[in-house]
Order: structure tokens, then C-alpha cells, then sequence
């Protein structure tokens, strides 16, 4: 297929508001190749799972301390794992929202278990402005003075104590 770069006078307004209207349609997923993936966007209330499977619950959503998840309209109760860095949960992305309704893009993950879903880029239901999922990162970063979060779980405190207690296998003992 080939594409004219030729735009003629009276189009280039026209032009532009189609690459505005692909640019904001662009918030989209981006695949992973883990078996079971969707790519999707959904709308749904942010929660503690913890709360909502058992009842226990406290104010904020455990204000950062718990796994937070998504309470879809028809009680579909779906847990956010992932955001864009690796091995890192999605607290630091949703606790802002927690009990609001949000617009979630990223990946759904539907295996024999449980689903769960990767996000990847999240804003207010309410018609609130589009962000990418990499908070975590960028505040891990300036928590732990360094320029940016590449292999993070290589240098946090946190990862290596428990290393150093339970292996890396988390078998006390076990070695690789």
C-alpha cells in the first residue's frame, strides 16, 4: 500500500484532525504474548480485594499497604497485578482512585484460575486525562536516589534482606 505525503491546499486542517483523533484513540495496550491476553479497556471501581473478599476492611484502600483491584458493575471482582515495570505491583498507579470509578486500559489475562489484569494506562471515568502506568518506577527512583528505576528489584533494600533471609528461590537453603 502506498501513502501520499502529498497534502494539497484546503486539506492540512483536515489532515490534522485526523492525527489528533488517532493520537487520542492511541491510549491503547500493548501485548505482552502471555497466554490467555486481551487487549482491553474497561470501566470499573477501584477496591481492596482484601475488603472485598473478606470484609476486613480499613480506610484509603489500606493506603498503599494492600492489592487493590477492579469491581466491575456486574460484581466481577478482577485484581490489578502489574503495571508497566517489572515485578511491581499497581497500588502506586490506583491508590489515588480507590473507591472512584476509572477507565482502564491494559491487559486482561483470563487463565484457569482467576483473571487478572495488567494495567497500562488509566484516567477517571469521568472523562478524567489519560495517564501512562509508570508511577511506581519513576517513585521508587526518588525514594531511593537513584536517576531511574532500571532493575529496581537488583538494588532495593527491601529485595535483598529478604534474599539474604529466605534464598532467592524463597526456599531457606535451597541454593541455584
Amino acid at each position: 500500500m502506498r501513502v501520499s505525503r502529498k497534502i494539497t491546499r484546503g486539506k492540512p486542517l483536515l489532515a490534522l484532525a485526523g492525527l489528533v483523533a488517532a493520537a487520542s484513540a492511541a491510549w491503547a495496550a500493548q501485548e505482552w504474548g502471555i497466554e490467555g491476553e486481551r487487549k482491553v479497556r474497561v470501566e470499573a471501581r477501584v477496591v481492596d480485594l482484601l475488603c472485598e473478599v473478606t470484609g476486613s476492611c480499613v480506610p484509603d484502600c489500606g493506603a498503599g499497604r494492600r492489592q487493590l483491584g477492579l469491581l466491575h458493575d456486574d460484581g466481577r471482582l478482577v485484581p490489578v497485578v502489574k503495571n508497566m515495570d517489572p515485578f511491581a505491583g499497581a497500588v502506586e498507579e490506583l491508590i489515588g482512585f480507590c473507591g472512584r470509578r476509572i477507565v482502564a486500559d491494559g491487559l486482561l489475562v483470563e487463565g484457569k484460575k482467576m483473571p487478572m489484569f495488567a494495567l497500562q494506562f488509566v484516567r477517571l471515568a469521568d472523562g478524567g486525562k489519560w495517564r501512562r502506568a509508570d508511577r511506581f518506577g519513576k517513585n521508587w527512583a526518588r525514594r531511593n536516589g537513584r536517576k531511574d528505576a532500571t532493575d529496581w528489584f537488583r538494588h532495593d533494600s527491601r529485595v535483598k534482606r529478604i534474599i539474604a533471609r529466605d534464598g532467592v528461590y524463597g526456599i531457606p537453603g535451597l541454593k541455584p
